[in-house]
């Protein structure tokens, strides 16, 4: 089952900074349930347990460094002990799946309805044709306010960090989930009018103004469609699988 999502989201196109793929367990476990989730943290396994889920996959590593010791010192230990006494195999899907075709940024770019959408910042690893990020078209003009509330009704986000509002419309859209002000410039190269990503440093939204709109949405909420994409390959190649997208939200950050 793992192999099929590796064949969407082959690992070589990862980063060489991160850590996707197999995290724990066996290989050869027979899969009784599939819990799929953002992040992996105490009350996912525990949702795993009592769904009788027996293998989850994350799109964020649970392990993106060496553990020097197993303790209960921290929630990644205890994770893994957790895991590994309950028999639970953990894998992780990320910036493999990021860099992939119909990967994280086009999930975004579909529940944003954009259109004639293509990668930006391209690159090919081992003949995959891939890309940090995504640029489409949205189906009619939009003034950013209207924008922006759009982008916030279709993620559900409570705000969104921008910089000044564009005077002019808005068409051509540039994405990338997650941490995503490495792209900021590209986008603008690519002709974008607005850029939308999870986070932005402070001194990354000065020297914009009405050169692009920014539209920081949080980096939970910029990738927690990201299950469905799990969900969806499951499905059509392990149809016999039983996989849940998690209920747990694990989004570390509140709004107050």
């Amino acid at each position: 089952m793992l192999s099929a999502l590796e064949q969407f989201a082959p690992l070589p196109l990862q980063e060489s900074w991160d850590n996707a793929g197999l995290q724990l367990g066996l290989t050869e476990t027979d899969v009784s349930g599939v819990l799929l989730c953002l992040d992996v943290n105490e009350q996912v396994v525990d949702e795993a347990l009592r769904k009788g889920c027996n293998l989850i996959v994350s799109h964020h590593p649970l392990l993106f460094r060496g553990l020097k010791q197993i303790t209960d010192s921290h929630y990644v230990q205890r994770c893994v002990i957790k895991a590994l006494k309950n028999d639970i195999v953990i894998a992780s899907m990320h910036t493999n799946m990021d860099n992939a075709m119909g990967g994280v940024n086009w999930k975004i770019a579909e529940k944003l309805g954009l259109q004639n959408c293509q990668f930006f910042a391209r690159k090919t690893v081992d003949g995959v044709e891939a890309g940090n990020g995504v640029i489409g078209q949205l189906p009619q003009t939009l003034a950013a306010d209207d924008f922006v509330q759009l982008v916030k009704k279709r993620f559900g986000v409570e705000c969104a960090q921008c910089n000044e509002l564009l005077r002019r419309p808005i068409s051509k859209v540039a994405i990338c989930g997650g941490a995503g002000d490495f792209l900021l410039d590209e986008a603008l190269h690519q002709g974008a009018d607005a850029f939308i990503t999870g986070e932005m440093h402070y001194h990354q939204y000065f020297g914009y103004e009405q050169r692009i709109q920014i539209c920081v949405i949080g980096h939970y909420q910029s990738e927690q469609y990201t299950t469905e994409i799990f969900r969806d390959i499951i499905g059509k190649q392990c149809p016999d699988v039983r996989a849940e997208i998690a209920e747990t939200i694990t989004n570390p950050i509140l709004y107050i």
